[in-house]
């Protein structure tokens, strides 16, 4: 009878170590899975800044580039198709993530081109309004490369909790899939925009 009891203590204690783990684990992959979107709305707040800014730049520079105006429409086209991947985007979905990198590429060298073309007009190189929102422009930037590096770190985090054993057995058992990293799409855009007027 004493033999039961402990061999039945030992069963029931395996069982409660178990459902410890699991919930432990459970809630470590929910909450990693939670940091990563965090930091994923923290890029589309820099994002959603960068596009805000871009109509402004155009209108700004309009002014003096009006025969520039096929790489003025360019920008503009690039910042829309990089607005609506940015509400498109998922981090569970690679395919609307790399839709999401390449307009962020695109929007790179769109600006890229507009800054190189501007240097050939100085009165707008000295415009107040152009050097205040190429100044915002910059810092959004970084603040967007900073974003970036967080989220990509989260994921990289979320990533590998999900490949480990024993969690990943839970994570696919609960359906806690692979994120994205939000990677650069082309090597043009490794280089940082280069804003001077």
């Amino acid at each position: 009878m004493l033999i039961i009891l402990i061999i039945l203590g030992i069963i029931i204690g395996f069982f409660v170590i178990l459902a410890l783990w699991a919930m432990g684990s459970y809630n470590g992959l929910v909450k990693l899975r939670n940091r990563y979107r965090n930091a994923f709305a923290q890029i589309d707040v820099q994002l959603k800044r960068r596009h805000d800014l871009i109509p402004n730049l155009v209108e700004t520079a309009k002014g003096f580039m009006a025969h520039e105006r096929e790489t003025l429409e360019a920008v503009i086209q690039a910042r829309n198709m990089a607005s609506s991947a940015s509400q498109a985007a998922s981090t569970e979905d690679a395919s609307s993530m790399g839709a999401l990198m390449a307009a962020e590429s695109g929007l790179g060298n769109a600006l890229g081109k507009l800054f190189a073309l501007s240097e050939s007009y100085p009165d707008l190189k000295s415009n107040a309004n152009m050097m205040q929102l190429s100044e915002e422009l910059t810092s959004t930037e970084n603040k967007v490369a900073f974003s970036r590096q967080a989220y990509n770190d989260s994921v990289t985090e979320y990533n590998t909790k999900t490949e480990v054993f024993p969690s990943s057995i839970l994570a696919g058992m609960f359906n806690f899939g692979q994120a994205t990293l939000f990677e650069v799409a082309e090597e043009g855009e490794r280089d940082p925009i280069k804003v001077s007027f």
